[in-house]
C-alpha cells in the first residue's frame, strides 16, 4: 500500500502498546481509519504536492540561536541571506526571532516582532517567490508576519503557549506546524522522561491537531513535527527517528528539523554545531526514507544537493 499518497509503500503494519510487545501483522489486519491515514494522499498546501521532498532553510534573526545566532540581526543582512537560501535551493524560508535553545534569554513581543516582521516585509519586496514561515510562539508576531506576507505559522508549543495563536491560524487561514515540546522549553533538557517516546509524542500530536480542528482550523492546513532535540535525550531522539513512520498516522505531513542538533554531536563528538553539517544530512536522509515530506535545515546547498541524489537513486520506485 502505498505510504501517504508518496513514492514509498508498506505491506506490513507494526502495532505499538504500552502493555503489550509489538507485533507486525498484514495491512489487511490493520484498522481501517489508521490505513486510510496511513495511504491518503496528503492535501497540498500552498501549491506543494508533496511529490517530492520540501527542503525549508532556516533564517535566524537573533542575537543567541544555538548555531547561528548574530550573524543576521539586522534587517540588511537577513534579506540578503533569505534571498541567498532561495538561491541555494530552499522552497520554504523559516525565520525566527526567539531563540528556543535551552537557557536562552526572555525575548518580548515588541522585540521579537521588530526583529521578524521588517525582514519578512523586506524579503517579499525585494521578489523572493518561495513562501515565508514565521518560527514564533506568539500570537502577535505570527499575525503581524502574516500581514507582511508569511504563509506558514510554525510554533514549537503546538499553538499551546499563546491563548491567541489559535484564533490567529484560524481567522487568517495560514498553514500551521505543530511540534511536540516540553511546556519549560528553559529546562527542557534538565531530565526529560517519557512512558513510551514515541506513543507520547503521537499522542500529544493527536490531541493538538483535534484542538486546532475544533478552533476551526482545517486538517488540511496542519503539519507536524516531532521535536527532535526539545527536551529529549539521546535515546528518544534515536527512538523518533527510528520511529518517524508511526506519524504518518496522523495523516498530516511530517516536518523533520535535526539539522546541527545536539544529539549529533553526542554521537560524532563534534561540539561545533556550525559544523555538524554531514550529520545533519544523514539524519534528514533517513527521514525522507520513512517518508517525511520537509526538511527544516541551516547547510541548504549541501542538503539540496544530497537530496537530489538521493531522489535519483530512488528512481521511479
Amino acid at each position: 500500500m502505498p505510504l501517504a499518497g508518496g513514492p514509498f509503500w508498506f505491506d506490513r503494519v507494526e502495532v505499538l502498546s504500552r502493555s503489550e510487545q509489538a507485533q507486525s501483522v498484514a495491512t489487511g489486519d490493520a484498522p481501517t481509519e489508521i490505513l486510510k491515514r496511513l495511504t491518503s494522499p496528503r492535501a497540498p498546501v500552498l501549491g506543494f504536492d508533496w511529490a517530492r521532498p520540501v527542503v525549508m532553510g532556516v533564517l535566524n534573526v537573533t542575537p543567541d540561536s544555538f548555531s547561528d545566532g548574530g550573524k543576521f540581526h539586522t534587517v540588511e543582512k537577513a534579506v540578503v541571506r533569505g534571498l541567498a537560501i532561495e538561491h541555494y535551493g530552499a522552497d520554504i524560508i523559516d525565520i525566527g526571532g526567539e531563540s528556543t535553545r535551552p537557557g536562552a534569554d526572555h525575548v518580548n513581543e515588541a522585540t521579537e516582532v521588530a526583529r521578524v516582521v521588517p525582514v519578512v516585509a523586506g524579503l517579499k519586496m525585494s521578489g523572493l517567490k518561495v513562501p515565508i514561515s514565521v518560527d514564533t510562539r506568539r500570537a502577535g508576531v505570527a499575525r503581524a508576519s502574516i500581514l507582511a506576507g508569511a504563509a506558514i505559522f510554525n510554533d514549537v508549543s503546538a499553538l499551546s503557549h499563546d491563548l491567541g495563536s489559535l484564533a490567529v491560524a484560524a481567522e487568517t487561514g495560514v498553514a500551521v506546524c505543530l511540534m511536540h515540546s516540553p511546556d519549560d522549553l528553559a529546562g527542557m533538557q534538565d531530565d526529560p522522561r517519557y512512558d513510551d517516546v514515541l506513543l507520547d509524542v503521537y499522542d500529544h500530536l493527536e490531541e493538538r491537531i483535534a484542538t486546532c480542528e475544533a478552533a476551526g482550523i482545517s486538517r488540511a492546513k496542519i503539519i507536524v513535527d516531532v521535536g527532535i532535540g526539545f527536551g529529549k535525550t539521546l535515546a528518544h531522539n534515536l527512538a523518533l527517528l527510528q520511529g518517524l513512520s508511526l506519524f504518518h498516522g496522523l495523516g498530516c505531513p511530517i516536518l523533520l528539523g535535526v539539522s546541527r542538533k545536539r544529539f549529533i554531536g553526542a554521537l560524532s563528538g563534534e561540539k561545533d554545531a556550525s559544523r555538524r553539517g554531514p550529520g545533519s544530512i544523514a539524519a534528514a536522509l533517513e527521514g525522507l526514507r520513512q517518508g517525511v515530506q520537509i526538511i527544516r535545515v541551516h547547510d541548504i546547498a549541501e542538503t539540496a544537493q544530497a537530496v537530489a541524489v538521493w531522489r535519483a537513486l530512488q528512481g521511479t520506485r
